[in-house]
């Protein structure tokens, strides 16, 4: 009997210390994986780079101008070039102004936290010095150079983040590759194993093993390849470089974080790890006639508002042909970075929006015990609401290059009216720090859309509390080749279609009302609201979306009512109602 207890002693101490081990060995993963993430989950803004030898091109082939995106001017839907004429444009490759330093000291400058670069875009040249395939910026060019290990190593002297794009399905130059060659050189036919396997999977190798350690891989257009492949891949990454995010286009939702659609900034917060990948003009790489950049301001807004819906803002530059980034793209980041250099608390480890959507006057991240106002557009008269907030303030301070000045703020129905000076306290965003009595990030909001008297209010379809009788739907186009446009909308119409919305109105009165929509004809929309009141009008249609004065809506009262629209004649099926706009007539 003794011999049995001492038995089972042993086995519960045997199996108390593996538990115990056990524990310890989970506790390490979580850390490493919290690790891992912490670069892109924190800093939540990073530097895209495009650059390859479409950037030498720069929109021109045969001496026409093609507008669209130009890293895809090879492609059949933009010049069509034939392979063994773009792989010549190797050749003359000689961006002997690249400088990696400056480069990355830009990134710095602007805020960024990490860079991601294109090593081999769907074009298949390597801008790196591959041992696979000779078509690469050391061994194909005058150049001769690996550019990849100068920004990785000036990446590292700054502290910055580095990270690869590599395009690993489509290869438009490399037999079997999705839109690639469909035959080998001596003439047999090339199947997508013998790309995957002979360029592919050895590249990444390379790019995983040559340049120290990586803290991203961002595959891209994953297409039809299939799963196990892809399975396969990421095994390949995570072996290697076992602390490097991929994104979510490597496929088969097998990524670490989730990028949505280019140049997309969501209406609504997103939960989990996730970005939205933005260019500074219109094309990703350099083309000589885009000049369409963003301004600072632009920048600030579309990263605030990423931010503020729980996103990370990937941020695109595009060097040229010798490897110099734009002087407008260059000055415009560098304005941008001051900004955030006053108001890193804004950005950086910040949190979303407890509304969890934009207000009319701008947006909202969260830090700490801390709401941040990035007010895009300062009120005339001196109020700015703040709706629904029922969490305690304890202090409303305007934030101004290190200094705070402590302002006045008052409870007006179900909102929080702060007293503001007439003068923007910043250009171009003004920041006000309300400190509530707990975390922000679990403050007690009711997140209505609301109608103030001193700013346009705008209802995208989103926001909808119901859509009966008809779709909402997200639809995408371009409008160069390349340029996605994204929205969110209301379409197919049945008999007693609707879409209603609850708003929350600070001041009763009168207000104009707007519909944004596209069409064939003329359409008729009507607009009801709870109170009874009804705006019907006729106005014309058009294929793109445009936003027509409907009339006057009065509001007899303040608290929370209903808005109802819905189409009374026209087209159900091509009718694509986008937002309603309430404005003061006062502005």
């Amino acid at each position: 009997m003794k011999n049995i207890v001492l038995v089972f002693i042993f086995k519960f101490l045997v199996f108390s210390l593996s538990a115990k081990e056990l524990g310890e060995k989970t506790e390490r993963i979580n850390e490493r994986q919290v690790e891992k993430t912490k670069l892109f989950d924190e800093s939540n803004f990073g530097m895209f780079i495009h650059w390859g030898l479409y950037s030498k091109l720069a929109g021109v082939w045969d001496q026409k101008t093609y507008y669209g995106i130009g890293e895809w001017i090879m492609n059949p839907r933009m010049a069509g070039i034939p392979v063994s004429e773009y792989i010549r444009i190797a050749k003359t490759f000689n961006p002997g102004e690249f400088n990696a330093k400056e480069i990355a000291q830009l990134a710095k400058e602007a805020g960024m936290k990490y860079i991601i670069i294109t090593s081999k875009h769907h074009e298949g040249f390597a801008m790196f010095h591959s041992d696979v395939d000779s078509f690469n910026i050391v061994d194909a060019t005058p150049f001769g150079r690996d550019p990849m290990q100068e920004l990785s190593k000036a990446c590292q002297e700054l502290g910055l983040g580095f990270g690869f794009y590599y395009s690993h399905n489509q290869d438009w130059t490399a037999p079997g590759a999705t839109n690639g060659p469909e035959y080998n050189i001596d003439g047999s036919t090339a199947t997508f194993e013998d790309y995957f396997y002979k360029k592919c999977i050895p590249q990444v190798k390379e790019i995983c093993t040559n340049y120290g350690d990586i803290d991203f891989i961002w595959f891209d257009t994953p297409g039809n390849i299939k799963k196990e492949l892809v399975i396969e891949l990421g095994e390949l990454v995570r072996k290697l470089q076992p602390n490097a995010m991929l994104c979510s286009r490597i496929g088969y939702d097998l990524g670490d974080y989730e990028t949505h659609g280019d140049m997309m900034i969501p209406t609504v917060n997103i939960d989990g790890l996730w970005e939205t990948c933005d260019t500074n003009n219109d094309s990703w790489s350099y083309a000589w006639y885009d000049n369409n950049f963003k301004s600072p301001r632009v920048i600030l807004q579309r990263l605030i508002s990423t931010v503020g819906r729980g996103g990370t803002y990937l941020f695109n530059i595009g060097p040229n042909g010798d490897g110099v980034v734009p002087e407008i793209a260059v000055e415009f980041l560098q304005e941008a970075g001051k900004w955030i250099n006053k108001y890193p608390q804004v950005i950086y480890n910040a949190g979303s929006s407890p509304w969890g959507h934009a207000l009319p006057w701008g947006d909202v991240t969260t830090n700490g015990n801390s709401l941040y106002l990035s007010v895009f557009d300062w009120p005339l008269d001196g109020k700015l609401y703040l709706p629904g907030l029922k969490s305690t303030i304890l202090q409303a301070r305007i934030l101004n290059d290190g200094k705070a000045k402590t302002i006045k703020f008052e409870k007006r129905n179900n909102c929080i009216v702060f007293n503001l000076p007439y003068k923007p306290a910043d250009i171009p965003i003004s920041v006000i720090e309300v400190k509530l009595d707990g975390k922000a990030a679990t403050a007690t909001v009711e997140s209505e859309v609301s109608v103030m008297p001193n700013y346009q209010s705008k209802l995208p379809v989103e926001l909808a509390i119901d859509v009966s009788n008809a779709k909402r739907k997200d639809i995408r186009w371009m409008e160069k080749f390349g340029e996605w446009k994204h929205v969110t909308q209301v379409s197919n119409w049945e008999d007693q279609g609707e879409v209603t919305w609850t708003v929350d109105v600070i001041e009763p009165g009168y207000y104009y009302v707007y519909l944004d929509y596209k069409g064939e004809g003329r359409l008729v929309w009507k607009l009801n609201s709870d109170e009874g009141v009804m705006v019907q009008n006729q106005q014309a249609a058009t294929e793109k979306y445009v936003e027509y004065n409907m009339g006057i809506l009065e509001f007899k009262s303040a608290g929370k009512h209903t808005i109802t629209v819905s189409l009374v004649d026209g087209d159900p099926e091509s009718s694509s109602l986008k937002s309603v706009t309430i404005s003061p007539i006062t502005l």
